[in-house]
């Protein structure tokens, strides 16, 4: 627990003097084509009416996994379902398919008005439960990956700010360290990251080891921030079971501008 405050602590609270991060990013393979999306098609863009947009990915047919905190705007009010899409394999105006979101589930102890807190952190996790299922056939869903370990090679495919209209995958960054449902990266991700999947390979196929929440840019290296996934998303699948149709399940952070309509979700990257 002392690694894990000394680290995060100086980190974490600076979540409300959020700058941009830099534009440039390295490492990055943009997924252009057709034949390079191959096997990411579950992955996609959350977009968040008019106002922003996310990264999620298929855990089934019909359900996204994304992150919490970007279910809520900028008065950390639950975005209604209807005003959400997900637009799986998106590259340049083109779609592997596209469906709306009928209801969403986020942890009833996440507090979209604390910011980026150790807590917020290790619960920034939330399901959207699309409208209409998407074929496998399409787009294969994600399994989770059941654990890992300091020093795992996983790697990153995100939507982000100036380089939203088609995926990035980095190939490789490393697992630096997990403690109390928290894992540390050193992925280079950015604003529109949210919710974006960290891989770690099982066998031949990859699989969902953590969602990023947010990062810090300002130190000597990129530093992405993730939670533990199997209680976190088992409790989520109960709740969407309990639910009402077209129901929220539970009830933010300022967005940032990206161009000329959409916005990222992201005030969590944060400079100490």
């Amino acid at each position: 627990m002392t690694r894990l405050r000394a680290i995060l602590g100086a980190v974490l609270c600076c979540g409300l003097w959020a700058a941009p991060l830099m534009a440039e990013t390295t490492g990055l393979m943009r997924l252009t084509d057709r034949d390079d999306l191959f096997g990411w098609e579950a992955v996609g863009r959350v977009d968040l009416g008019q106002s922003g947009y996310c990264t999620g990915v298929l855990i089934a047919p019909d359900l996204v996994l994304t992150a919490a905190h970007c279910l809520y705007d900028a008065q950390h009010r639950p975005r209604p379902a209807d005003t959400i899409r997900f637009r799986a394999g998106l590259r340049d105006g083109a779609v592997i398919a596209e469906r709306g979101v009928a209801r969403h589930a986020a942890p009833k102890a996440y507090d979209p008005a604390a910011g980026m807190t150790a807590d917020n952190v290790r619960l920034d996790a939330a399901l959207l439960q699309l409208a209409t299922p998407i074929e496998t056939s399409l787009a294969a869903p994600f399994l989770l990956h059941q654990g890992g370990r300091d020093g795992l090679r996983v790697s990153v495919v995100s939507y982000g700010r100036n380089r939203d209209a088609a995926p990035s995958w980095q190939r490789e960054c490393g697992l630096d360290w997990h403690q109390d449902g928290i894992m540390a990266f050193d992925c280079d991700v950015t604003y529109g990251s949210s919710g974006a999947p960290v891989f770690a390979r099982d066998g031949h196929r990859a699989r969902i080891l953590s969602v990023i929440s947010g990062g810090d840019p300002g130190g000597d290296r990129p530093l992405a921030y993730g939670m533990e996934l199997a209680a976190l998303v088992d409790g989520l699948k109960r709740d969407l079971r309990a639910a009402t149709p077209a129901q929220p399940v539970n009830t933010g952070f300022r967005r940032v501008q990206v161009g000329d309509t959409q916005r990222a979700s992201g005030a969590k990257f944060s400079r100490p």
